[in-house]
């Protein structure tokens, strides 16, 4: 089994996966659920496509029973994760995604022991911003001690896609966390903390980002707080139907994203680093095709893994033209 299957290919940044996945030459496999668009897609790229729903388990193992790797690039992934993660395990598949909500990680938290069982992998955030602010993180907490307290902020730039402007409505009316003492808490969203992603300090707003999960499993920090600035029009607002299905190629190359960092050690000692990198629509297939080769070719562990853990701090630096900065303490 070396085969990838890329489900909801058919998608915004699922097309872009495709594309990267047979440039690359993996053996590749298109799933979703429109069969219409997925054969139109499969002729375009030259390769099989299997067209299938989330509803019954029969038809997910039917369709998974030779993929040795499975990238969901279906959002809201409340929707997919779940059905997919299973059929995974099910199926004894390695189960990645690129997830920006928290539902994959409670997710892959709830199933870590049968996937160990299993011998599956579970490695939701394979792309986006759980690689750029794990790596960020990591590369920060190598200058001190013990972590005792994280936080990270993102700088989203530009236009947001169609699916990720749903999922981001989704969750972001869910409750503002941090993680304190070990446990995530609600936290009051109207406050903000300044971050320097490069060009002075500038106000970033709490969020609940995946890496409250990710973070503290791979670096084992009690203490980690998210946070995001954003600029142009990210974060639309009106009728979410009416916009395009993505920033353009042109977009994204306007748009870069940045990422910063502070780690502070039990000793007090803190660490700032920040990071530059494209667009996040450019990085995401980026990295999660990558992460999919690497497992392909034998780099994965049983159960929930982050890709900075699974991969080394430096994997966000393979991707694209990434650079990681590490400032005065």
């Amino acid at each position: 089994m070396t085969r990838l299957m890329i489900y909801g290919a058919t998608g915004y940044t699922g097309r872009m996966a495709a594309a990267r996945a047979r440039a690359v030459g993996l053996d590749l496999i298109l799933a979703g659920r429109d069969e219409v668009h997925l054969a139109e897609l499969g002729r375009s790229l030259g390769v099989e496509h299997r067209a299938f729903a989330l509803d019954r388990d029969v038809p997910i193992d039917a369709a998974l029973h030779d993929a040795a790797v499975l990238l969901n690039c279906a959002g809201p992934f409340l929707r997919t994760a779940d059905p997919l993660m299973r059929g995974a395990i099910r199926a004894g598949t390695h189960y990645l995604d690129i997830a920006a909500e928290l539902d994959s990680y409670r997710l892959a938290e709830v199933y870590d022991v049968q996937a160990r069982t299993a011998g599956v992998m579970l490695l939701p955030g394979s792309g986006g911003s759980v690689v750029m602010l794990g790596s960020l993180a990591g590369r920060a907490a190598e200058r001190v001690g013990r972590p005792h307290t994280i936080r990270v902020a993102l700088h989203v730039a530009g236009a947001m896609s169609h699916g990720s402007a749903i999922s981001a409505r989704e969750n972001l009316t869910a409750e503002c966390l941090e993680r304190v003492d070990g446990a995530l808490r609600i936290r009051e969203p109207g406050s903000t903390r300044n971050f320097d992603f490069g060009n002075g300090l500038v106000p970033c707003f709490p969020v609940t980002l995946p890496d409250l999960m990710t973070l503290r499993r791979a670096l084992q920090a009690p203490n980690i707080g998210t946070f995001v600035h954003v600029s142009g029009s990210a974060f639309p607002t009106g009728n979410l139907m009416a916009l395009q299905d993505g920033p353009s190629a042109g977009e994204r190359d306007a748009n870069r994203y940045q990422a910063s960092a502070e780690v502070t050690d039990v000793e007090g000692t803190t660490v700032r680093a920040t990071l530059d990198t494209v667009n996040g629509y450019s990085f995401t297939p980026l990295a999660a095709v990558e992460a999919a080769r690497r497992v392909l070719a034998g780099e994965a562990r049983p159960g929930f893994q982050t890709p900075a853990r699974l991969f080394g701090n430096g994997f966000a630096e393979s991707i694209a033209d990434t650079t990681i900065q590490i400032l005065q303490d």
